[in-house]
């Protein structure tokens, strides 16, 4: 029995090529983002990363190369690509003056939809932004704001969403809102194409990391395979103490997954305020 042929990639790049007059910014980049997936593509400022996303979304011409969105062309079948696929930039586009569930409203209006309050409603209980639904969205923290924006960009059910470093900003607690949003997403069976300069929410959220050097892409692969690219780790004890990031969300309430106990099962909550207290320098 001969098996089923694999699935087109939603997103396929080959030999992509831009300049901006003698400064050549990609020179002949490859990329796949399988379908359902999160793929992370890892750069330093400067890297390429946001000319690849504005030539995917159609807002800017590649010297040269090809990229096909959902199957389409983006030069030779533009509004079928831009149909195929939503973009969220560096920072939230949502209108303050509004509040979050006018804003969707508006967006779902602007979309054609027959049912735009039931749009609304359904994305602001996916995203967990239903108890601020009447709120304005200048009363938002960031990461409701960008929760918001993700939501926005899902109306109309795109099956593929660029994330342009969605997290660029953000606090910890914020952060950790966003990872979980975008992993809903991939789990529903939306594309995610996600660029970022964070290593550890590449580590978090993606199924495949593609690093984007000097105009190309160096490797790609899904984590444990990027690893094995270097000689194996030797062994040792180290007594491992908590991180920055521990100790911020256990103080500050952080509950997400963890119940009502912070790391390591203690609640600093309840906990005696001298215990989180740092212990004065003794006398030498």
């Amino acid at each position: 029995m001969t098996a089923a042929p694999a699935p087109a990639p939603a997103i396929r790049v080959r030999g992509l090529r831009k300049s901006y007059q003698e400064l050549a910014v990609l020179r002949g980049v490859d990329l796949d983002v399988g379908r359902g997936s999160i793929v992370a593509l890892l750069g330093s400022n400067g890297a390429g990363k946001t000319t690849v996303v504005r030539i995917l979304a159609t807002l800017l011409r590649a010297d040269g190369g090809t990229a096909l969105v959902n199957g389409f062309d983006v030069v030779t079948q533009a509004g079928d690509a831009r149909a195929s696929m939503s973009l969220t930039g560096q920072f939230a586009a949502v209108d303050e003056l509004l509040t979050g569930r006018e804003n969707l409203v508006l967006i779902a209006r602007l979309r054609h939809l027959t049912t735009p309050g039931a749009v609304a409603d359904e994305l602001l209980g996916r995203f967990g932004l239903s108890d601020a639904a009447a709120r304005r969205v200048s009363t938002y923290s960031g990461g409701m704001r960008r929760r918001l924006d993700i939501a926005m960009s899902l109306i109309g059910d795109p099956p593929v969403i660029v994330l342009d470093e969605p997290t660029t900003g953000l606090d910890p607690q914020a952060r950790l809102e966003v990872w979980r949003a975008v992993k809903e997403l991939a789990a529903g069976g939306t594309t995610v194409l996600l660029t970022t300069q964070y290593l550890d929410e590449a580590e978090q959220l993606a199924d495949r990391i593609a690093i984007l050097h000097g105009g190309q892409i160096l490797v790609t692969g899904t984590l444990d395979e990027l690893r094995r690219l270097l000689p194996p780790a030797t062994v040792e004890y180290v007594e491992k103490q908590p991180t920055l990031e521990d100790v911020f969300l256990a103080l500050v309430g952080h509950r997400a997954n963890l119940g009502e106990a912070g790391p390591g099962g203690v609640d600093p909550a309840g906990a005696d305020p001298a215990a989180t207290s740092v212990p004065a320098k003794e006398d030498q």
